[in-house]
């Protein structure tokens, strides 16, 4: 087994509630992971203590074999650990490509340049085109992103995070709030961008989850509850009393 991603002992506690509760996950290099559980079960916390915008309270975490447990979020998605967010995060008022091409301007070890000519940051034009045609987006290249529907706006956010060029994605509810087609559309992409990337997400959508996953960890009151792949956890009788229990959806 090659682990791409390893926490051990994971423990969040806030001021004596544990929402973490020494958690060892495994993410193998090149598969689409899910991490999910009824609503409270810790899934936001652990996925935010795997990405480093929380600290743990105790345990470690490795990425591609480097101790990364105490590392700033920038710092590891200079490694190629990259995260999306549960809300969109795009300029609603710069155009598909613009957006875009402020993630590659990274490429240059530089903030983006306001005070820059447009016709200096054309160069990153070819390469912008090719992102946003990865992901569907190709008949909006100049739309301004505000006017996109909610799955494009997801779709979106995948292109800039991967003009970051990163080796592993981290997603937080993808298909959060979008209608079936959406969700059928975002599904087939995160399955094409998976082919050379390993994919962590955390996602409600079971059907989803059952479609893309190699391998699910069910979290429940902030501890592994279960581990496998859809057939093995769905059949699952702690995994079904704990959704059941929850009255999840």
């Amino acid at each position: 087994m090659d682990a791409v991603l390893k926490a051990e002992g994971l423990t969040k506690e806030f001021k004596g509630f544990v929402a973490v509760n020494k958690v060892d996950l495994t993410v193998e290099r090149g598969s689409i992971h899910a991490l999910i559980g009824p609503n409270g079960a810790g899934k936001t916390t652990c996925f935010n203590l795997l990405t480093k915008f929380l600290q743990p309270t105790r345990g470690t975490i490795t990425y591609d074999g480097r101790d990364i447990t105490r590392m700033a979020p920038a710092d590891i998605a200079r490694l190629g650990m990259v995260r999306s967010f549960q809300i969109s995060a795009v300029f609603p008022d710069l155009s598909v490509l613009q957006n875009v091409r402020v993630a590659l301007q990274r490429k240059r070890g530089d903030s983006y340049d306001f005070w820059r000519s447009e016709r200096g940051l054309t160069q990153f034009d070819d390469e912008a085109r090719a992102h946003i045609d990865a992901v569907g987006l190709s008949e909006f290249t100049d739309t301004r992103a505000g006017e996109l529907s909610y799955g494009r706006k997801r779709a979106l956010e995948i292109a800039t995070t991967l003009a970051l060029d990163p080796a592993m994605l981290l997603l937080d509810e993808p298909m959060a709030g979008m209608g079936q087609e959406d969700v059928e559309r975002t599904s087939a992409l995160i399955k094409r961008i998976a082919a050379n990337r390993t994919i962590l997400m955390v996602e409600h959508n079971l059907k989803v989850v059952a479609d893309l996953s190699d391998k699910i960890t069910v979290l429940a009151r902030g501890e592994i509850l279960a581990e496998g792949d859809y057939d093995t956890v769905s059949k699952s009788p702690d995994v079904i009393d704990a959704y059941i229990g929850a009255g999840h959806d």
